[in-house]
Parts: C-alpha cells; structure tokens; sequence
C-alpha cells in the first residue's frame, strides 16, 4: 500500500470513527499500534529513538497526527511512561498500565509462555494473524516491541468491549 493510500485512510478512518487507542511497548525501542472502534489494527510500528530527548519529542508528535485518540495503553518501563501520561493529561486522553503478564494471560496460552523467548515468538505469530485478520499488507519483518505493542492494543480493545471475544481467525 502506497504512503498517501495508507495516509488518506488514516484520515478516513479519523473522520469516521468516534474513538481510537493507542497501545505503546514502552522503551527507547518503542512499539506502538493503532486500533479504532471496530477492534481492528489501523496501523503498527517500530521505532528505535535511541536516547529519552529523542523519544520526547516524538511523543508529542505523534499523538498530536492522532486526533481521535482517546486511549493510550502502556506496558514497560515506568520512567518512559510517564512521558506519554504528561503529553496524554495535556491532551485529555485516558491513560491506563499494564504489565505483559496482564495481556499474555488473556492471549497466550500458559505453555505459549514458558520462556521469555517462547513468548516473544508466540506473540510474534499472533500479531501476525492480527494484522492479516486488520486486512492490512503483512510485514517482512515484525520486531518484537511492535508485535507486542499490537498484542498490548489487542487485550485493551477487549476490555473496552470493542471486541467482545477473540475473533475465530485469531485464534490457536
């Protein structure tokens, strides 16, 4: 999908779609996944800042692009989320926390989990059926911060009751 394709439906999306949440992998590697009301992912990505000023400024970027945001869903490091709460209070988002335990619990299974790596993997292949399932082109390759961060949206989409179950197709 072309750059300005996938931009007009973002603006298509945003105009039609009362709500949207952002899910953020907390860390200087920063996975973030964009979900609108209808439970499916809109967009998702990885970016590697490198330093905290860094990934400041891009915060307020990016949820400044996002105009219908109205929750943002952190999992990771505490000293970096608190750069998303301040620019979110500021902007009159609901923020909420969660660990990975939260949402694996609710997506994986507990032998899908053993080991960190298991679940790293694991949660590499469910989000590669969310995306397929959003009907968005499939990555050639998905970091790990990104899978996670599509996975992190996924469990939130859930508790809002955007999705009421895990779809067939997203199942194991």
């Amino acid at each position: 999908m072309s750059f300005h394709l996938c931009q007009g439906l973002l603006k298509w999306v945003m105009h039609n779609v009362t709500d949207l949440l952002l899910a953020v992998d907390l860390g200087l590697k920063t996975g973030l996944a964009l979900y609108g009301q209808n439970g499916r992912l809109c967009w998702y990505r990885s970016r590697n800042y490198g330093s905290t000023s860094r990934l400041k400024r891009d915060v307020i970027n990016i949820l400044g692009s996002i105009p219908a945001l109205s929750f943002i869903i952190l999992e990771g490091d505490k000293a970096l989320s608190a750069l998303w709460e301040r620019e979110a209070v500021r902007r009159n988002i609901e923020t909420r926390n969660i660990t990975a335990e939260q949402w694996r619990k609710n997506l994986l299974y507990d032998r899908e989990q053993r080991s960190g790596q298991e679940a790293k993997m694991n949660a590499d292949h469910l989000a590669r059926k969310v995306i397929k399932w959003s009907r968005l082109s499939g990555p050639t390759s998905l970091r790990h911060d990104a899978a996670e961060a599509i996975l992190i949206g996924l469990w939130a989409v859930m508790e809002l009751g955007w999705l009421k179950k895990l779809p067939g197709e997203l199942r194991h």
